[in-house]
């Protein structure tokens, strides 16, 4: 397989490498590509690969069969049609495709059937989307979701890494270290020793950018259109993983104890029964961890719990990754007749 990763530079495209490796995932040529040339190659299994300048010539020339794009949304809009013209299958991390008609949002541990052969663009989920969706899909597997409320506790790595490099500056400031002033921070306010309850641009309405794209593809990956689901996101302190408090409503009465048993077996989710967990613990894993499962005060339909995620891996890379999996599973990745059959 012929593989291509866009934005190879960033933390998200590094990642991706990583996982590709760890995962084994077979591929015979690497290509680099990034925003500019760059003149010091990267190393992939042993071997130095050039990190060429992203343009539609390159990406476009029929040499790939998957293109992954770890970049900016305006790099996936100019250049994602391009490559699909080409044949190649995109896998893209921007939120450009996400809510288009037609096109699948897909965790999948969650809702793989979405993916049919014909399909050749996959847009990877808002991290925190992703990490809700795997926290509550059991529950809505088992008894249905009437109502889904969160309040989300986000990691700077969500801000790319423009959010680690405040964080760390802000930090060595405050500690005496020096001044953060040089360092252009994404966030609008400080972000060390304080949390920011605004990630994106404000509506009409109050909400950000972020909360929209949280409802909205939590609706599309569950296949519940009406469902009702209000978002508050905040940034917090907090390097690689993002948290969400949920509070769910189910379509039936049911148990603490029965849904529980939901996560038995659920792919890609640890449960923890008793105790906490924190996104310090989670940072690094490809799985996502719920906890704090409970009932508000006896109700039989109303509940909370808590999920913890790394956003770079399964909220981004790994998450991917997994869909280039299934793709190579079924047979899906290919050229000409071979990926038409």
């Amino acid at each position: 397989m012929k593989l291509a990763i866009v934005g190879v530079t960033g933390i998200v495209g590094e990642t991706i490498l990583r996982v590709l490796d760890e995962r084994a995932i077979p591929v015979d040529e690497l290509g680099a590509f990034a925003s500019r040339e760059r003149s010091e190659p990267l190393e992939f299994r042993g071997k130095k690969v050039p990190i060429r300048a992203a343009t539609a010539a390159a990406l476009a020339s029929g040499k790939y069969d998957v293109v992954f794009f770890a970049s900016s949304d305006d790099a996936s809009g100019e250049l994602a049609q391009p490559v699909l013209d080409s044949g190649a299958k995109v896998i893209d991390n921007s939120s450009s495709f996400r809510m288009a008609p037609g096109v699948p949002l897909v965790i999948p541990e969650v809702n793989a059937h979405a993916v049919e052969a014909h399909h050749n663009l996959f847009p990877v989920a808002n991290c925190t989307a992703i990490v809700l969706v795997m926290g509550i899909a059991p529950i809505h597997r088992a008894v249905g979701l009437g109502a889904v409320h969160a309040a989300t506790y986000q990691a700077v790595s969500g801000a790319g890494r423009a959010g680690l490099d405040a964080l760390a500056a802000e930090e060595q400031a405050a500690l005496g270290g020096g001044a953060n002033g040089s360092v252009k921070s994404p966030f609008v306010a400080p972000i060390f020793r304080n949390v920011v309850p605004q990630i994106g641009s404000f509506d009409e309405f109050g909400d950000t950018g972020e909360e929209k794209k949280v409802a909205a593809e939590t609706r599309k990956m569950l296949e519940a259109p009406d469902l009702h689901v209000a978002v508050t996101t905040v940034r917090v302190p907090v390097r690689a993983a993002h948290s969400i408090a949920a509070f769910i409503e189910t379509s039936s009465d049911t148990s603490v104890d029965e849904l529980a048993r939901a996560y038995d077996g659920a792919p890609g989710t640890v449960f923890h029964r008793d105790g906490i967990v924190t996104p310090r613990e989670v940072e690094g894993q490809d799985v996502i961890h719920v906890a704090r499962l409970r009932a508000e005060e006896g109700s039989k339909r109303h509940f909370q719990l808590w999920a913890v995620g790394d956003q770079l891996r399964k909220g981004a890379a790994t998450n991917g990754v997994q869909i280039l999996e299934l793709l190579l599973e079924r047979g899906y990745v290919g050229r000409g007749e071979q990926a038409r059959a």
